[in-house]
């Protein structure tokens, strides 16, 4: 039994450097992203920026793609990072952790440092069928540090997470939340208060 996990443990490891290893020259010498030291990959990640748009990824960041990843929540799709339109902004800050998310950016989503984003969490700043009369303007995202999003969440264009928040998991966020609380359901409402510190 100890045999097969070391086994497990080195193969993860050898798959995450080789993954590591193709998404960062993909994504800096691809796509032109801007990708800070040592975030690590496990999986393929899929990127797509478009023409006068910016992605930029800060330092020691973690994207988890890999269904059999040592991730066992259940990863069911890569992660995607991707601007839809020219102009649009994607800005991730440091030691922020990636689990099957979506970012998806018409205009602009960042996201600030220590950022956790649960498994096949969704990340949109618009509905993303602008031929339809029943979609509205694209709004900006804004993730600040240290916030914490339960798998499958998903947050939707205009909202803004404050500093150290908790959004439960399945969580639909349509309106902004404040700094310091843990809030969940659909629509997302705040719970309680968090003391910081």
């Amino acid at each position: 039994m100890v045999g097969v996990r070391k086994f497990n443990y080195l193969r993860i490891m050898f798959l995450t450097w080789l993954w590591t290893c193709f998404n960062r020259f993909n994504a800096m010498y691809m796509w032109g992203i801007a990708l800070g030291e040592n975030s690590v990959f496990c999986g393929k990640a899929i990127f797509f920026k478009a023409e006068n748009s910016q992605i930029s990824i800060g330092n020691n960041c973690i994207f988890v793609s890999d269904a059999n990843s040592k991730n066992l929540i259940g990863i069911n799709r890569p992660c995607i990072i991707n601007t839809q339109k020219p102009g649009a902004i994607i800005t991730i800050g440091d030691n922020s952790g990636f689990s099957g998310t979506v970012l998806g950016a018409t205009v602009k989503i960042v996201i600030g440092k220590d950022v956790k984003c649960g498994a096949n969490t969704t990340i949109i700043d618009s509905d993303w069928h602008p031929e339809d009369s029943r979609s509205g303007i694209p709004k900006p995202i804004f993730i600040e540090d240290n916030v914490w999003l339960g798998a499958n969440v998903v947050v939707l264009k205009g909202v803004t997470i404050g500093v150290n928040t908790v959004i439960g998991a399945n969580s639909i966020v349509t309106k902004s939340m404040p700094a310091n609380v843990i809030a969940a359901g659909n629509p997302c409402v705040v719970i309680k208060s968090i003391k910081n510190g």
